[in-house]
């Protein structure tokens, strides 16, 4: 089959229909390779004008390719597909042109660069080269889209002191010429306007946080505001976008405990007194919609995510697209461009993986034109819930909990640890290892420990320099809770998680040998002196900002905590793990050297012979390539049976 009718056939495969139109399930389970493929349409955007949209496709044996749907005639086309390597972000600059990089197989690589390319193929340019240390990215801001014009980030890595310098270029897709943007300092963040110029840059130095405003009508930057280390709830604030009118818009705690959107006076220098919106018991997480003439809503997550809309015209709408996919939460996108008739809309539940629709507002078409995962059958899944437990200080946590089909009580159950730790573990919506673990009979546990953010601020500074202490306490508290309510076979619990996960993971089989039977390990941290450290043989992204000043916060002083850093290492405390151990760790990761493994792994070898261990050469701190995430789901699914599942309890 040539591209562009696999093309065709990935955006019109109305056979993976919306969720509420899902029969009964096929007989048998979904297999492994269905949870795990990549994603076969991804990332669809509406062209400003509202009249093609782009996606990124992918099928099996074939690099991901970018095409275009003419919404108007229905026409489908490639836009461009890469012989070495798979299209992945990409944006529209204009009607005519899009944006777009590239990665590569296993770790993403920086030294792919920056492209552009017209809708039909033709003006292809690399607009950015990646060499000697100087990278250039996306933005991941839209920008103006309605010239040849884009920003772009052109970042400096000093590999001296690790620190990293984001500047602005201006460039011209066409010609590939750029102009740089000044900038007050090291910026290490940066907001376009509503009209795609560069207007916010946020400077992190020293310890100090500030954010700075180029002022349109001199040409100079000023400083807004700055703050010291983790500011207190009343001061810090993080600028979230420019409305169409100018306004800029904060988000900020501004004396609660939870943040909210907050218009800000670049005149007098304050937050409006009542905000755009807050929500309760969670930070405000999302963004603004707009046209080029007016705010029209803003997308919040709580639970789930959701939209307040500000327009009439878009409430209805909504409503609209609403009653026809009445079982799905609707994300419904207008185009850049006033005016026209499509919007699209992402439809997605905790057992229906991400569709895709365009709606027409005038004839009230509602059109399937892709799905993520068209394998998944939603009536296989099993429902997503947000549960609470007190902790044993009396701290709520709130935990997501999956049930396999059917089933509720006296259940092997799989505590998941979600990584960070110190961001969101979950909300809801499908997910590919939870619905796997659920399918296979188990029920999944994953906690919003103390130290996750999007709870409050005092949720968050509860897990300062708790690692391995109060934070793996109300891991094994919300096993006992699971265990309390009938919902958990005391004798069939396993601690699985990546990253700080699996570091939680290693801490709980070595804490509390008696509730968990065993353990999954994934990139997990063992030994914290090695989170202050870099030498020859291992290197680490952590920069010595982050060391000297944000570890001896969240975690702990390398010198004043190092008897607690020591005694909460699961590296120094291998001689306590007996419980059947598997480990896996990639080859090419910085954020979790693979030394963290080898050592764990070395030091187990002594007392402990039931430990799987597995490497992946390509891999770094995420399983990018879907062999790998074939092979390694597929020994957890191996390793749970054996130890917590149907093997087990026989």
């Amino acid at each position: 089959m040539k591209l562009h009718q696999l093309a065709l056939c990935l955006f019109l495969s109305i056979g993976a229909t919306a969720a509420h139109t899902v029969s009964a399930a096929a007989a048998g389970l979904p297999s492994l390779e269905q949870f795990f493929e990549n994603s076969s349409f991804n990332g669809a955007k509406l062209s400003p004008d509202g009249r093609y949209l782009a996606a990124r496709l992918s099928t099996k044996g074939k690099r991901d390719w970018l095409s275009l749907l003419d919404l108007d005639s229905n026409k489908v086309s490639v836009i461009v597909q890469m012989g070495d390597s798979d299209v992945n972000n990409f944006e529209w600059i204009s009607n005519q042109r899009l944006l777009f990089n590239a990665k590569t197989e296993g770790v993403f690589s920086t030294g792919l660069g920056v492209y552009a390319i017209n809708r039909d193929g033709s003006m292809f340019r690399n607009v950015g080269v990646n060499h000697d240390h100087r990278y250039i990215y996306m933005m991941g801001q839209p920008g103006a889209q309605d010239s040849e014009y884009v920003h772009l980030y052109k970042t400096t890595y000093d590999d001296v002191n690790k620190k990293l310098t984001v500047a602005v270029t201006r460039m011209n897709t066409l010609t590939v010429e750029s102009t740089s943007i000044s900038r007050p300092g090291r910026c290490n963040s940066w907001l376009l306007d509503h009209h795609g110029e560069p207007r916010i840059c946020t400077v992190y130095d020293e310890n100090v946080s500030s954010i700075h405003y180029l002022d349109p009508a001199n040409g100079k930057w000023r400083k807004l505001i700055s703050w010291e280390g983790f500011a207190p709830p009343a001061t810090a604030m993080w600028p979230l976008a420019f409305g169409p009118d100018g306004t800029l818009y904060m988000v900020a705690n501004a004396g609660q405990d939870t943040t909210g959107v907050y218009a800000y006076d670049l005149v007098t220098n304050r937050l409006a007194d009542q905000p755009l919106i807050r929500l309760k018991g969670y930070d405000f997480e999302g963004h603004l919609v707009m046209d080029q003439h007016k705010l029209l809503g803003i997308t919040y997550r709580n639970d789930a995510v959701g939209t307040l809309w500000f327009a009439p015209k878009m409430k209805a709408l909504q409503a609209a697209v609403d009653a026809l996919l009445p079982d799905t939460i609707n994300r419904v996108t207008p185009p850049r461009q006033a005016g026209s008739p499509w919007v699209l809309v992402g439809a997605y539940s905790d057992v229906q993986p991400l569709l895709y629709f365009v709606y027409n507002s005038e004839t009230k078409e509602l059109r399937h034109v892709g799905s993520t995962q068209p394998g998944i059958k939603a009536a296989q899944m099993s429902n997503q819930d947000l549960v609470h437990y007190h902790a044993r200080d009396g701290l709520e946590i709130p935990a997501w909990l999956w049930l396999p089909q059917g089933k509720s009580k006296n259940l092997p159950l799989v505590l998941l640890v979600h990584d960070g730790p110190n961001v969101r573990g979950d909300s809801w919506g499908w997910d590919p290892e939870t619905q796997f673990l659920a399918s296979r009979g188990y029920a999944v546990l994953e906690p919003e420990y103390r130290g996750s953010t999007g709870f409050g601020d005092k949720h968050f500074r509860a897990g300062w320099k708790q690692w391995g202490l109060k934070m793996q306490d109300d891991l094994a508290d919300g096993v006992k809770w699971a265990i309390t309510q009938g919902i958990a076979d005391p004798k069939r619990v396993c601690i699985a998680g990546t990253g700080y996960g699996g570091y939680a993971a290693l801490m709980g089989l070595a804490n509390d040998p008696e509730l968990y039977r065993c353990g999954v390990d994934w990139t997990g941290f063992t030994d914290l002196s090695l989170l202050y450290q870099d030498n020859w043989r291992y290197y680490s992204d952590a920069s010595d900002e982050w060391r000297h000043y944000d570890l001896p916060t969240l975690v702990g002083d390398a010198e004043k905590d190092a008897e607690q850093l020591k005694n909460t290492s699961p590296v120094n405390l291998a001689q306590r793990i007996q419980r059947p151990l598997l480990m896996a760790y990639g080859g090419s990761g910085y954020h979790v050297p693979l030394v963290h493994g080898t050592r764990m792994r070395d030091a187990l070898k002594a007392n402990h012979q039931n430990v799987e261990w597995v490497e992946y050469l390509k891999e770094g701190h995420g399983w990018y390539l879907p062999e790998t995430r074939y092979d390694f789901w597929g020994r957890v699914e191996k390793f749970l049976a054996k130890n917590i599942g149907e093997e087990a309890a026989k």
